[in-house]
């Protein structure tokens, strides 16, 4: 098969398109064809040498989403067939043609998506449940903060809590941006580049705050994130873009009986993966179905423009998923 590598740790170039064997399968498995593949943040961080794969994953082929057709399925796989149409989150190996899943972390392809739009959503909505609704525990009601609105965690997050009938406010870094936000759902866009979010959420806000963050940022966000909770607020750290050390007012976080909190998924057990699957296949998926949730594809590139599509990501000028084509690599 076809697989794009990490030649080394580096930059975009050191990404190539190589000969692989195809994977092998556990019983408990599933293989798929991949048409397509999701492009995220942990590729960039892994493809730098600084987010080694856990055990059990390719070293070299990154890739943690994919859509495509089931070709092979393990000894003890009770729910899916081959050829059926499935988008996977995956531990690694999905910047390939073919790529191996627990049958757990597979969900179906709504007949109103392409593989693209598929392959688009598993690493986020899976990391939007996780963090959002599981362990922040967001309430009927209750407000949530997103930064980095505009990227594949930020688009998800407008439209699954929307959807679900809470108030969203983001950050992103431009007009046309913070235009686009708002036009997905979100009730304020601030631009933080003119603006400074932990000013305009008290004034938004009638001086409550909001009740959840979803942070990627970290860093020097962190005060400012908690300036900007509620009392009872919970504050969840998915990434730290802008740094890991940061000074925390505790004081602050007695006063106002604040939680901060956050999780990484890819290294997470197959059970507990399995348990936010069947929460999206239940209230999520229908929402796909019917069109109140889409997936934001901003650039489809063919599998060995997988540089020119790292470029991209790291420029931070797009707007929603970057997707790879396996379909003609």
């Amino acid at each position: 098969m076809k697989a794009v590598i990490i030649t080394q740790p580096g930059g975009p170039d050191v990404l190539q398109l190589a000969d692989r064997p195809q994977p092998t399968y556990a019983d408990n498995e599933v293989l798929i064809r991949v048409m397509a593949a999701g492009v995220n943040r942990p590729d960039i961080f892994q493809r730098k040498g600084n987010y080694p794969p856990p055990a059990g994953a390719p070293q070299d082929i990154p890739g943690l989403e994919i859509a495509g057709i089931v070709v092979a399925i393990g000894a003890t796989v009770t729910h899916l067939m081959v050829g059926d149409k499935v988008c996977a989150l995956v531990i690694g190996g999905g910047y390939a043609q073919y790529c191996n899943a627990p049958e757990e972390q597979c969900l179906p392809i709504p007949d109103n998506l392409s593989f693209a739009e598929a392959a688009s959503l598993p690493e986020t909505i899976f990391t939007v449940w996780s963090n959002v609704f599981d362990r922040a525990g967001l309430k009927d009601g209750e407000t949530l903060l997103v930064h980095g609105g505009s990227s594949g965690i930020g688009v998800t997050a407008i439209q699954m809590a929307t959807a679900l009938g809470h108030t969203v406010y983001v950050t992103a870094g431009s007009d046309d941006k913070c235009s686009f936000c708002e036009a997905l759902g979100a009730a304020k866009a601030i631009n933080y580049k003119t603006e400074n979010f932990a000013e305009v959420i008290p004034q938004i806000t009638g001086g409550k705050g909001v009740d959840v963050i979803l942070d990627m940022i970290g860093g020097d966000y962190t005060t400012g994130n908690i300036k900007s909770l509620a009392v009872e607020g919970r504050l969840v750290l998915i990434n730290a873009m802008n740094g890991n050390n940061v000074q925390v007012d505790l004081a602050q976080v007695m006063r106002k009986r604040l939680v901060i909190t956050g999780s990484m998924l890819r290294s997470r057990e197959i059970e507990f993966k399995a348990a936010i699957a069947h929460k999206l296949k239940n209230v999520i998926w229908p929402l796909l179905v019917s069109g109140d949730i889409k997936p934001v594809i901003h650039s489809v590139f063919l599998a060995g423009q997988a540089a020119q599509a790292h470029r991209l990501m790291e420029s931070s000028a797009h707007i929603g998923k970057i997707i790879l084509n396996f379909e003609h690599p």
